[in-house]
């Protein structure tokens, strides 16, 4: 059997290239064809490809994709290792041992750097502080033993054999001498394996026992751009008994085949070239991730084959994909058109007019070309949380009025929000574990109170919610819930402003007005509480009443499993929801049952309030979802799962500097970053590569975005590095400067008058639709 390696600039050839291959049948009529995606939203695209392809009549796409088995690079490597259950070594379920075992280490002389952190050593009110990051310093420690086990095993196989190296030979930093002794102390407390030893074991399996394994003969690996040195390893030995073709976009086949003959080798990252063979500064600037797969499969033994690159058009942006896949610059002969918007940059004051100009842009795009849908738009964003309520209120509103902007009938679909951005009950779950341990602000408990679960409990309404705001402002509430709140602050002498003291006041309104100056011990009456606001004024104070209750069970010092269940009575409390939202909260019990089954046997480890929010805000994090994408809506995602998935107009909203790409400071503990070795992770290349992947998926137009002047003062920033070096690759790519005419700088506010002034912004007409 063979590891069969395709290379392709573009993923849609690949797939049509796998098309083919799948359509042979396995020799087994009930074996499924096993396709390992690195997205769920590759997934998706390349289901639907599929069935354009498998089972169709003689020139017709009415085929299906069905026989298909698609799974993660986790759940592929899970298969190989004989997992039947969670892996005791992946980042979520080690933590809970780490969390015990340094608990039962932070007296010893080798955990002093990490006790001091924790601050195990005081006894003052920096104690409280630092111990609330047990769990977070645990979470992340397991990161970086799970970083270690999948990208550089060896650091892991020479400490359980006692030599403390960094895998490559040299001593660890005295900084970092504690972590090979933790790995050691773990590696006795999980009853497991330890993950070297396990891979070495696997692939002798694989080499000796190869029937032993539930695969099937054939199995495909689409899309990925990184593969780190131990998956490498296991593909190469399932290849030695199966066939395994690994799908692999690349920008450039000159640049793969002079890189295959430069003797280059994978090792230390200061030390490699590779860059140097890049003649396009894009391919070196922005494809080491592609690069360096290319030096880790060096040692494979493949059989290599390229597919050819497709006809680009005739534009800007195709000029620019033709020179990055041949790895050269080349502008003789190249004027831009005045009609060419292949490729425009928008910049613009701040997010929200960002997304003002690109519902401008699309519709224009829609507008113009009527065999254009939504469908063939992709939009990505590198922060989906800070745009997902702008593009909300800009988008899909077709349903509440029909005399708004033409943007309002476009179907959105966003995609990888987080689940507490999903569910409202899992929002409120993690606004509560923000009140707690707070001062209880004034502007914390009405925000809560504004969520539609729990205006629902207490039937709040928008006029109600006003009046409630308005007793607060006059009723003087500022923070607290009583004087017992306002111990640990050294304030309990002081009752006013706290929020027992406001809904005094608004009680004592319900029977007098403040005219009449009379005092109740030292409560005033507040005035306009009038008597058709009696019942708002009780359900009010049953609110603060509720929310302070469940606001105590939220403290202290206890398990895991106590924390979860004051959690829940605490939603029980103050939410309701609808029949039809009951999946709301089937999800709020199934995600607390994951969490206490990660923890398993270690759920009575106690943990303090810190340690539950830093557990949940983990959890609760954005994940892709396959049925996000590809509905027939105009996608916006993040730019991770779509990446390299070809549409007619990809569009790129809030490149901004300094968000893009991701600022990631080394990790002080992370032994992987001191001395980087070829094909380990790193998020700045991988944003890097994503804006590659991204050129070469658009086929007509790409649009991006960026905020280009201050909102507030009018100054202007410069955009992210990677976007300023695509402007000057573009002004390289013809013969003159093209930066004037792809960079629109758009005024701040959106009735401005240049945009109804006909080829002022960019477009032969008014750029507006509003």
């Amino acid at each position: 059997m063979t590891l069969y390696l395709h290379r392709a600039e573009r993923t849609d050839l690949l797939a049509d290239a796998m098309g083919d291959v799948l359509a042979v049948p396995l020799a087994d009529p009930f074996a499924e064809e096993l396709v390992v995606v690195p997205a769920k939203g590759v997934e998706r695209w390349l289901s639907q490809r599929l069935a354009h392809r498998l089972g169709t009549a003689p020139g017709r796409g009415d085929g299906v994709c069905a026989g298909v088995r698609f799974a993660t690079p986790r759940s592929l490597v899970a298969t190989v290792l004989g997992l039947a259950d969670d892996d005791p070594w992946a980042a979520d379920a080690m933590v809970w041992p780490l969390l015990a075992v340094l608990d039962a280490s932070l007296d010893e002389s080798w955990c002093e750097p990490v006790a001091r952190h924790l601050g195990h050593f005081d006894t003052d009110a920096e104690a409280e502080l630092r111990q609330g990051r047990r769990y977070a310093v645990a979470a992340r420690l397991s990161r970086l033993f799970a970083a270690y086990a999948v990208q550089r095993p060896a650091v892991l196989a020479d400490w359980s054999r006692g030599q403390d190296t960094d895998g490559r030979g040299a001593r660890v930093d005295d900084d970092l001498s504690w972590q090979p002794e933790l790995w050691r102390r773990l590696t006795d407390r999980i009853d497991a394996p330890p993950p070297s030893v396990r891979h070495a074991e696997t692939l002798t399996q694989l080499r000796d026992r190869p029937e032993s394994l539930d695969l099937p003969s054939r199995l495909s690996l689409f899309g990925h751009t990184r593969l780190p040195v131990t998956e490498i390893e296991l593909l190469s030995g399932l290849a030695d008994h199966r066939d395994v073709h690994l799908w692999l976009p690349h920008p450039s086949n000159v640049l793969w085949d002079r890189l295959a003959t430069a003797g280059i080798g994978a090792g230390d990252r200061a030390d490699d070239t590779s860059h140097q063979e890049a003649d396009h500064p894009l391919l070196a600037t922005l494809g080491r991730d592609s690069r360096e797969l290319q030096l880790s499969l060096a040692d494979a033994s493949a059989t290599d084959h390229h597919l050819p690159s497709p006809t680009v058009p005739d534009t800007l942006l195709g000029w620019l994909q033709h020179d990055l896949h041949s790895n050269t610059v080349a502008s003789r002969g190249r004027r831009l058109r005045a009609d060419d918007r292949s490729v425009r940059v928008h910049a613009c004051h701040g997010a929200a007019r960002q997304v003002d100009v690109l519902r401008e842009v699309l519709l224009g795009m829609l507008d113009a070309d009527p065999t254009l849908e939504p469908r063939d738009i992709l939009v990505m964003c590198p922060d989906i949380e800070t745009y997902a309520p702008l593009i909300s209120a800009r988008f899909g509103l077709g349903d509440l009025r029909s005399d708004g902007h033409p943007a309002h009938r476009l179907r959105v679909q966003l995609a990888d929000r987080s689940l507490i951005q999903t569910n409202p009950l899992l929002g409120v779950a993690s606004q509560l574990l923000d009140i707690a341990g707070s001062r209880a602000t004034a502007s914390q408990l009405l925000d809560l109170a504004q969520t539609e679960p729990v205006r629902r409990r207490f039937r709040f309404t928008d006029d109600d919610l006003d009046t409630i705001t308005g007793w607060v402002r006059e009723s003087g509430v500022r923070w607290a819930f009583d004087q017992d709140h306002r111990v640990p602050y050294g304030l309990a002498a002081y009752p006013q402003n706290t929020w027992r003291f406001g809904i005094d006041r608004v009680l004592a309104g319900v029977t007098m007005s403040d005219d009449a100056h009379a005092w109740i011990s030292t409560t005033l009456p507040l005035d306009d509480v009038g008597s058709t606001r009696i019942e708002l004024a009780g359900r009010f104070a049953e609110y603060i009443d509720r929310l302070q209750a469940a606001t105590k069970r939220l403290e202290g010092t206890r398990p895991l499993t106590d924390w979860l269940d004051a959690l829940r009575a605490g939603i029980d409390q103050l939410t309701r929801v609808v029949p039809d939202d009951n999946w709301q909260l089937s999800q709020v019990h199934r995600e607390f049952a994951e969490v206490t089954a990660d923890a398993g046997a270690l759920a009575e480890t106690p943990l303090r309030l810190p340690d539950v929010r830093a557990l949940l805000s983990t959890h609760l994090a954005g994940r892709p979802s396959r049925a996000s994408f590809r509905t027939g809506t105009l996608t916006i995602c993040t730019m991770v799962p779509m990446r390299s998935v070809p549409h007619r107009v990809v569009c790129l909203l809030g490149l901004d500097d300094g968000v893009f790409p991701r600022f990631g400071l080394a990790d002080g503990d992370d032994l992987l970053a001191r001395t980087p070795i070829t094909g380990e992770r790193d998020v700045r290349s991988e944003d890097r590569q994503l804006l590659l992947d991204a050129i070469l998926a658009a086929t007509d137009s790409l649009v991006i975005t960026y905020t280009g002047a201050n909102e507030y003062s009018g100054q202007r920033r410069p955009p992210a590095v990677p976007l300023g070096e695509l402007l000057d690759v573009l002004d390289r790519t013809t013969e003159t400067n093209v930066r004037d005419a792809v960079l629109i700088k758009h005024p701040l506010q959106p009735f401005d008058r240049k945009n109804l002034e006909a080829g002022r912004l960019g477009t032969p007409g008014p750029f507006t639709y509003d």
